[in-house]
């Protein structure tokens, strides 16, 4: 992969590489779907949801997907089908933050059971077997920083294509955690 090299820290790469952070996130947001399945009238677990799932996505858009087309044969095909599951993803979460209900819940649970499967069979394991670790760590150093600079809430029609993303999302990020400090919005799973 063509990443620039990181910066040197006693002659190993260190972190955590891109398929453990994504398996660690896609395990937190199934636990936080069924919790909200559980209790789909929680508004806090499901702005928790929503603002875990946003940043989520728009971390793999920035540098799963870009990673998966440049070393995976056929990437470009999986990249896509993926970023327009993200999409519709997306349009479900804003529909959840207008109307909580039981339905809408269940409904976003299905797409991130399916976004989660999609990732685990097909994306994940090629990456591990076509990409060298050190460059799996350093996707997964950048992913890391990428989420917290990622917006809190959907926004299915700013661009999910490096570079726009990389610099609309975090432009956009800004106003989301301004409106979730004066709402006072749950963001992270760990606050509830």
């Amino acid at each position: 992969m063509n990443l620039p090299p990181l910066p040197p820290v006693g002659g190993e790469t260190t972190g955590r590489n891109v398929v453990d952070v994504v398996t660690g996130e896609h395990r937190r947001l199934l636990k936080l779907c069924d919790r909200l399945a559980a209790d789909p009238a929680d508004k806090r677990l499901a702005s928790a949801l929503v603002a875990e799932l946003s940043r989520h996505l728009s971390a793999e858009e920035q540098y799963l997907y870009p990673a998966v087309r440049r070393t995976v044969p056929g990437g470009d095909e999986l990249a896509d089908r993926e970023l327009a599951e993200d999409r519709q993803l997306l349009i479900s979460l804003q529909q959840l933050q207008k109307q909580l209900s039981a339905e809408r819940v269940a409904e976003v649970a299905a797409s991130v059971r399916r976004h989660v499967d999609a990732d685990a069979e097909e994306l994940l394991p090629v990456l591990v077997q076509m990409v060298p670790i050190e460059d799996l760590i350093r996707v997964g150093n950048r992913f890391e920083t990428a989420e917290e600079a990622a917006p809190t809430r959907p926004h299915p029609g700013t661009p999910s294509t490096p570079p726009w993303n990389k610099v609309v999302d975090p432009a956009v990020a800004v106003v989301d955690k301004l409106r979730d400090a004066v709402t006072g919005r749950t963001t992270y799973a760990k606050d509830l």
